[in-house]
Parts: structure tokens; C-alpha cells; sequence
């Protein structure tokens, strides 16, 4: 058993020393393994706060691996299309426990370097044995565009077609890397359930300085091509018979769609109240097309909601807001997905109001990149209470 307590004392002193760590980290570890070096983007901004991410997470789950086994499995599968092998875990743990050891100065001891040398053990193998039971799938496929709908300036819906099935939970995620950004990765959420043809909608909105996103927004076109990754994430439907109380904020819209999509293509018939968060009529972006979702299906009900008044057909206030105005949620499934702020506000009135905690799911996969990486969390959702807040910020 590893000393949990050792583990996150330990962690949260070194975490304090902020953007240094990961600078440090991977100073090390590129002068040790120069050849590990083109494995990565030429701008290691983002991926510093990437790999702050995924420790944050494994630390905090540490003790509870039925929780962490399957976001470390995600990551050695996701990990494949990155070229990453066996071999480098070593290096990369031995750069772990220098980065800890230069950090905690005196205080690194042989008690802690023992226990972190067994946690990082049983991550890599999580990690490992993941990948390796997956060798018999390629670590991505090609897709090409179909369509791209401009919805607004800085935001698309773009249909693509993968050569394959693509394999995916509603709810997941899959890294997409387009040929004009080679081996920088994003993560979106497909927003439709599978379909007989294969395609999957993508919604992308542009973001300021980002590299992924405004290209796929700002740029791509019909014919061009894309790589996806294996699907990734934990967000989903359970198997309960409950009615569904969803809140969107943005392109969060789009794993919720998916989700209803599912429910649709189902024989289940539970109660889906969906209300979508807009700070502007762009942000209803995809209105009319949950329009015909209602109309066909009367267990769904959509309500729009605004943050100003400026914004037609829609009801004053946040999301949650509204949604506890218009009724009691507790005997309800609740999906959240949004902006972190709006994630975390929603969250925090839903549980005030007397829902269960347990009831109310976000993305929790905050590993959102790996070694050319674009993004941190799902546009849209994550679960950040935790020191990490600031990384879902770039998602490029």
C-alpha cells in the first residue's frame, strides 16, 4: 500500500512552485532522452499545464482506483497514436521523481522516493497494459470533412466521415489533429449518437490564440482530411430509468445532443429537460435543429436561457437558475457541460438546492492532450475544484 497522505503532502508543496515544475520536468527530461524531444510540439506552454493536469488527477485519485484505472487506461491507449512505447515510461518516470526530488530539496527522503516510485509504478502499468491490449487497432483513423457550417464567427459545425467505425460512447471524446496543424491534437465531443453512416458533428469554436480550433473554424474545408483518436472520457448515460435534467453552456451542447440522440434511437423513454445557457443569440447556435428534436420526441423539452435580456425566446438567468426555478431535480440524472465557471457555478446551485452530489455529472477527464496536445478538458465540462481550474482554459 502507498502512503497516500506522504503522496499528497508531498505533491502539494512541490505544486506550489507553479509554472517552474514542468519547465523543470522537461528540461530534464529532454536533456536525458533528447530523442523523445520531436514527440512534442515546438511550444510546450500548454503541454506544462497538461502534464500539472494529469498528475493533479492521479494524485487525488490515488486511493481510489476504480476511479483512476479507467482514465489511466484512457491515457495508455490515447497515448499510442503519440508513438509513445513501453520503453519511454521508464525515462519519464525517472524525470518524475528528479522533478520531485529538486523541489522538495531536504525534505525528499527515501520514504517518499519509495512511494512514489510505486505509484508511478502502478501507473505505468495501468497505462501499459493498456496500450498493449489495444495493439490490435490502429492508434488512429483517417477522416475526411463532408461538411462545415459556419454558425457564427467564430464557431462551426463541421460532419466528418472516418474510413472506420469509430467505436464511442455519447458522452466521450476523440483527439483530432487536421493536417494544417500537424501532431497538435484537440479534443471534441462527437454530438451526435453513431449512425448507420459513420459521421460524426463536431461543434468547434475558435479560440483567441489558439492553434487547432480557429483552424478548424477559420480555414478548413470540404475534402479536407483529419486523424482521429480512440475515444476517451467517462461521461455518460447510466443504465437508471430516471429522468434527465441536462444544463449546456457553448459547444458543452454537443456530448448532451449526443446523449439525447441516444436516448432517441432507443426504446427507453425517460424524461429529458435540456436547458441551454447563452450569453448571446450566437450562443443558441444550433437551436432550430433541437427544435426538431422536441417536436419529434415528446419527452424532450428545450428551454433556452440568458444571461441578458437580449437574446429571443430566452428565459432570464443562468441554466440552473432557471431550471430550479421550474421545478425539483433530486429524483433527476443531472449532465452538466459548459465552461469551467459555468460548470462549477451550476454545480455548486444544484447541490445548494439538495441534489445529491452524486447525481450530478461533469467531465472529469482532465488529461486532455499528450505529447501534441491542444487541449486539457472537453470544450465544455470539466471537473475542476481543484487546482487544475486553470488549465481548462486552453483549449485550442
Amino acid at each position: 500500500m502507498v502512503d497516500v497522505p506522504a503522496l499528497r503532502e508531498s505533491f502539494g508543496r512541490v505544486a506550489v512552485h507553479g509554472d517552474e515544475v514542468p519547465l523543470y520536468f522537461y528540461s530534464y527530461l529532454f536533456l536525458r532522452n533528447p530523442h523523445l524531444r520531436p514527440l512534442f510540439p515546438a511550444g510546450m506552454a500548454a503541454q506544462r499545464d497538461r502534464l500539472v493536469g494529469a498528475l493533479i488527477r492521479i494524485v487525488s485519485d490515488v486511493d481510489r482506483l476504480d476511479a483512476l484505472v479507467p482514465y489511466l487506461s484512457d491515457l495508455g491507449r490515447d497515448h499510442r497514436k503519440f508513438d509513445i512505447v513501453a520503453e519511454h515510461y521508464p525515462q519519464v518516470g525517472e524525470a518524475l521523481l528528479a522533478t520531485l526530488a529538486h523541489f522538495l530539496d531536504r525534505d525528499w527522503t527515501p520514504h517518499l522516493a519509495e512511494q512514489w516510485t510505486a505509484a508511478y509504478g502502478v501507473v505505468a502499468d495501468v497505462m501499459v497494459r493498456a496500450a498493449e491490449a489495444d495493439e490490435d487497432r490502429a492508434p488512429y483513423q483517417e477522416a475526411e470533412i463532408v461538411a462545415h457550417d459556419r454558425r457564427a464567427t467564430d464557431l462551426a459545425v463541421l460532419t466528418v466521415r472516418p474510413e472506420g467505425e469509430v467505436r464511442y460512447v455519447p458522452g466521450q471524446s476523440l483527439s483530432v489533429e487536421t493536417a494544417r496543424r500537424p501532431r497538435t491534437w484537440r479534443y471534441l465531443s462527437p454530438a451526435n449518437a453513431p449512425r448507420p453512416d459513420r459521421t460524426l458533428e463536431f461543434h468547434v469554436r475558435a479560440v483567441d490564440g489558439g492553434w487547432v480550433s480557429p483552424s478548424l473554424v477559420l480555414a478548413a474545408t470540404v475534402g479536407d482530411r483529419l486523424l482521429l483518436g480512440p475515444p476517451v472520457g467517462e461521461l455518460a448515460l447510466d443504465r437508471s430509468d430516471d429522468d434527465v435534467l441536462m444544463l449546456a453552456g457553448g459547444t458543452g451542447l454537443a456530448p448532451l445532443k449526443a446523449m439525447i440522440e441516444h436516448l432517441a434511437a432507443g426504446t427507453a423513454r425517460r424524461r429529458v429537460r435540456l436547458y441551454v445557457e447563452a450569453r448571446t443569440e450566437a450562443d443558441l447556435y444550433d437551436l432550430p435543429a433541437l427544435d426538431r428534436l422536441a417536436a419529434a420526441h415528446p419527452w424532450l423539452a428545450v428551454v433556452p436561457t440568458a444571461l441578458s435580456g437580449a437574446v429571443r425566446r430566452a428565459e432570464a438567468g443562468r441554466a440552473a437558475e432557471v431550471a430550479l426555478r421550474h421545478g425539483r431535480w433530486g429524483r433527476h440524472a443531472v449532465f452538466v457541460c459548459g465552461g469551467p465557471a459555468m460548470v462549477a457555478e451550476s454545480r455548486a446551485l444544484l447541490v445548494r438546492s439538495g441534489i445529491d452530489p452524486h447525481r450530478v455529472h461533469h467531465e472529469t477527464f482532465t488529461y486532455r492532450a499528450g505529447p501534441a496536445g491542444d487541449a486539457t478538458t472537453v470544450d465544455g465540462a470539466t471537473d475542476l475544484a481543484r487546482p487544475s481550474d486553470a488549465l481548462t482554459g486552453d483549449l485550442r
